[in-house]
């Protein structure tokens, strides 16, 4: 570095970090968060928000997903997920101040990002679920939802033909009345259920959250580099 460089500093900021983080993995991060917190303070007081956000979400999920197998080198999967072993011994490190550092996730990161990513999965398909049910809309209502007997069309039929097609139709409604009243009591379960196993998505991905927040901060710490501030830039330190 030339001595004009050094004294104001130019130049020095591209020769001293390295990119790590390309804008698939910064902007997919930052959207995600932001759509997650959206979609948790919105719940059923504003569900167009909710729901909106949750779609949002679950793309950029099915987005990030896919980047993990055809991205660029840190964002891929094969860069940095590891074996269990290899988590309990950063962790193990970075409690007692000396985990090795990594240019991009490190084990743990790593881990956290998969754990993540299912997390959030869960929520998008129990959400999408609930709606099938709910409302009889979104990319499941065609798989969730029920539908009574067509009525018929006559037209121009004749008269005994109109009223033996409707005997027939009531029969057959009467039919699938009972089976509605069983069937309903089935949805009722079914909500009840996808709703359950919604909740407990969203708060194992708020939980798991949480955590990332804190080994974030640790590993600020122990590294001695500002991890979120290279999730807005892209760069690291080499």
């Amino acid at each position: 570095m030339s001595n004009n460089q050094q004294a104001d500093g130019s130049g020095s900021h591209e020769l001293t970090t390295v990119k790590v983080w390309d804008p698939v993995v910064r902007i997919g991060h930052w959207v995600i968060v932001i759509g997650v917190l959206t979609a948790y303070f919105t719940g059923d007081e504003v569900p167009n928000v909710h729901i909106w956000a949750g779609y949002i979400v679950g793309i950029t999920v099915i987005v990030r997903v896919i980047w993990g197998f055809v991205g660029t080198r840190h964002a891929r999967f094969s860069s940095f997920v590891k074996g269990p072993g290899s988590v309990w011994r950063y962790v193990s490190g970075l409690l007692k101040g000396e985990a090795k550092r990594s240019i991009g996730h490190n084990a743990a990161g790593g881990a956290m990002t998969v754990a993540l990513l299912i997390a959030l999965s869960g929520v998008m398909v129990s959400g999408l679920a609930l709606q099938a049910i709910e409302d009889g809309a979104g990319p499941l209502a065609g798989i969730m939802a029920s539908s009574g007997p067509p009525v018929p069309e006559l037209g121009e039929a004749s008269q005994d033909h109109q009223t033996r097609a409707y005997e027939d139709y009531d029969d057959e409604h009467e039919e699938h009345d009972d089976r509605y009243e069983a069937g309903e009591a089935g949805d009722e379960g079914a909500e009840e259920l996808y709703e359950s196993l919604h909740s407990i998505f969203v708060y194992i991905t708020l939980a798991l959250a949480g955590i990332h927040v804190i080994g974030v901060l640790v590993s600020s710490l122990v590294h001695r580099e500002n991890l979120p501030a290279s999730m807005i830039t892209g760069r690291k330190r080499p």
